[in-house]
């Protein structure tokens, strides 16, 4: 009895059920790539010792505290993790793209395509600007908020789990927003952004920019708004000559 060969189904005649098992391939896969990147996340932070250096780099020789019994080895797991998720970006983005990508054109997909390397660099660029810019100036302000005016009465040490927290959701912030200039590109060129009917509600592009920039920032100080606000209306002005480019 012949074999049965596999038949390709294209997008526009795939049902539900197919399109659901797909979603569930790729999301394995994502899942088997975080889970990768955690344990080469936590191999680092072993061999490395990337979290003495992040201690001595943003809170100084004063170092930081453990509280809890289970605190160091949780707080490992959880930066490992965020570890995984950076290092498997490559990963969820392209399977996203490979899930969309089916109900597009040739055309549509080869720029998609194109753009990857550079949405993938745009997300390091966000990771490196936390690093230098956004995460020393918003943890140097908490840490020495309630000790510059407590006559050394206040001793600021701050837990490893907070501190690391703090540092690990700046870095990963950051480098979302750092792709909102290839999302505005991806959305012109499939036609459902329109960048000069965008341009004209600049005003209330700048305070949803506030209003962002105030929820995800740790402290509530301007010149830390500032450090996240700034660069994301910035970011929107370069979307939009991408977006006029696309």
């Amino acid at each position: 009895m012949a074999e049965k060969q596999a038949v390709y189904v294209p997008a526009s005649t795939m049902t539900l059920l197919d399109h659901l098992r797909e979603l569930r391939t790729r999301l394995v896969k994502v899942t088997v790539a975080v889970v990768l990147g955690l344990v080469a996340g936590f191999w680092l932070l072993q061999s490395t010792g990337f979290i003495n250096y992040a201690i001595l780099n943003f809170v100084g020789e004063q170092g930081v505290q453990i509280t809890e019994v289970t605190e160091g080895f949780t707080t490992y797991i959880s930066v490992a993790l965020t570890i995984g998720i950076i290092l498997a970006m490559p990963v969820m983005i392209y399977q996203l793209l490979a899930f969309l990508t089916p109900g597009l054109n040739s055309a549509e997909k080869r720029w998609i395509y194109l753009g990857l390397p550079l949405v993938i660099g745009f997300f390091v660029g966000g990771i490196a600007f936390g690093w230098f810019i956004t995460a020393p100036a918003a943890i140097s302000f908490l840490v020495n908020f309630a000790s510059a005016d407590s006559l050394g009465l206040i001793e600021n040490k701050p837990a490893l789990r907070d501190f690391l927290g703090i540092l690990t959701r700046l870095l990963l912030i950051n480098g979302i927003i750092f792709e909102l200039p290839m999302v505005m590109f991806t959305l012109a060129k499939l036609k459902i952004l329109q960048p000069a009917k965008v341009a004209k509600y600049r005003r209330f592009i700048v305070l949803a920019v506030v209003v962002i920039a105030a929820i995800v920032t740790p402290t509530g100080d301007p010149a830390n708004l500032a450090l996240i606000a700034v660069p994301m209306y910035l970011l929107f002005e370069f979307g939009l000559i991408l977006g006029r480019l696309a």
